[in-house]
């Protein structure tokens, strides 16, 4: 038996390394993430049900391509800035203390959009449910999530 005292689960953001517009979509969508950086909050901590990244948002810049999964709920934290959510029912702004949140299987296409003069920074959790599929209603592209790999509309690869 060890008598070492286990670390904390305690973890400083600044020491992580932040990636900025990290993303597996296919060569044409990549700029509409280009000026997003996250910085993968759950999985240095150990937790494997569901993820948390602290994410900024530089002007102009897009948390992901309007989106809505099948298996996988979705909830945001505005921490920082202002941002603008949009979903099939419109537009809201969203400000520091403000929340959304996205259950799976509902086809609401949304994404985070910063359309301030200043970046924004926003807590974001996912599940990690298997099976996950992600429909892109503003463009030719499907994500299967069993196989990890990104479709057009018409079922050929991209």
């Amino acid at each position: 038996m060890s008598t070492e005292s286990p670390l904390p689960p305690v973890l400083d953001p600044a020491t992580l390394e932040a990636k900025t517009g990290a993303s597996t979509y296919p060569e044409p969508f990549l700029a509409a993430v280009a000026g997003r950086t996250r910085k993968r909050l759950g999985n240095p901590l150990g937790l494997t049900r569901f993820g948390v990244n602290l994410t900024r948002l530089d002007p102009g810049s897009a948390s992901a391509l309007r989106h809505w999964h099948t298996n996988q709920d979705e909830f945001v934290y505005v921490l920082e800035g202002e941002l603008t959510l949009v979903t099939d029912a419109g537009e809201t702004v969203l400000r520091p203390g403000m929340c959304a949140g996205f259950p799976s299987g509902r086809p609401d296409g949304h994404h985070l959009v910063n359309r301030s003069g200043a970046p924004a920074v926003y807590l974001e959790v996912g599940d990690r449910a298997p099976g996950d599929d992600a429909f892109y209603p503003d463009e030719d592209l499907v994500y299967r999530g069993d196989e990890n790999r990104y479709y057009h509309r018409d079922g050929t690869p991209w």
